[in-house]
């Protein structure tokens, strides 16, 4: 399956340069550049993406608005947002994730790394870092305004309790196959555990699962349990 890439970014020597490394790639292929979050929604309705390499800074409309025009449109909802940053752990990481992100690159990725998240997010992994992790629970640490009611306690009443032990897990951005050494799991189960979560906590991925493990306290910085109730 060739995966279909449109790359959004308002400096255009960085533009060509993903376009040669993409286009480079037997399995890839870039649908169209974009200079700002409004072009990259009219050339995604035009011509499709699978996957949307979005910078997160551009004039009128930025990437946060365009990721959040994303999610919020059903006839997207296969799309996969990647955020480009200049810092992985930038002060944009949990709203860009909160809009539908599936993840992370800084912009100064090696060129393997890039390809190489690029076809993680189109299989449907969240792509975040150890260090975008580490900032996105800093983010959170940081914020003193309450969780917002759908990031309530409340809402993991829902899942059973292995299903918060893999959600816990996910959190610490752990692949499949490493939740199923720690857990004691098939791949196979701990895929069956995540649709699960997907659908019971209506996320849109991955990366919105563990933006709800940090906002309802399941997880928290240094502990890889559960709080009670697991």
């Amino acid at each position: 399956m060739t995966i279909r890439v449109l790359i959004a970014d308002d400096q255009a020597l960085l533009r060509s340069a993903f376009r040669v490394l993409v286009d480079s790639e037997p399995d890839m292929v870039v649908t169209g550049e974009a200079a700002d979050g409004a072009e990259a929604l009219r050339l995604l309705a035009e011509r499709g993406a699978d996957v949307v390499l979005m910078d997160i800074r551009m004039p009128g409309t930025d990437g946060l608005a365009a990721t959040r025009a994303i999610a919020s449109d059903s006839a997207l909802a296969r799309v996969k947002v990647v955020i480009l940053t200049t810092f992985e752990a930038e002060e944009y990481v949990v709203d860009a994730l909160r809009a539908g992100a599936a993840g992370f690159l800084g912009k100064g990725a090696e060129p393997g790394e890039l390809l190489a998240g690029i076809r993680l997010a189109a299989s449907g992994e969240a792509l975040l870092s150890p260090a975008a992790t580490r900032g996105l629970i800093s983010r959170f640490l940081a914020r003193e305004e309450p969780s917002r009611p759908d990031g309530a306690p409340e809402a993991l009443e829902v899942l059973t309790a292995r299903e918060r032990e893999v959600l816990a897990e996910v959190a610490g951005g752990l692949s499949n196959d490493e939740i199923a050494v720690r857990l004691g799991l098939s791949p196979l189960t701990v895929k069956t555990h995540i649709n699960r979560l997907l659908s019971k906590l209506s996320a849109r991925d991955r990366a919105q699962l563990v933006v709800t493990a940090y906002e309802t306290g399941l997880v928290r910085p240094g502990h890889r349990k559960a709080r009670e109730g697991m």
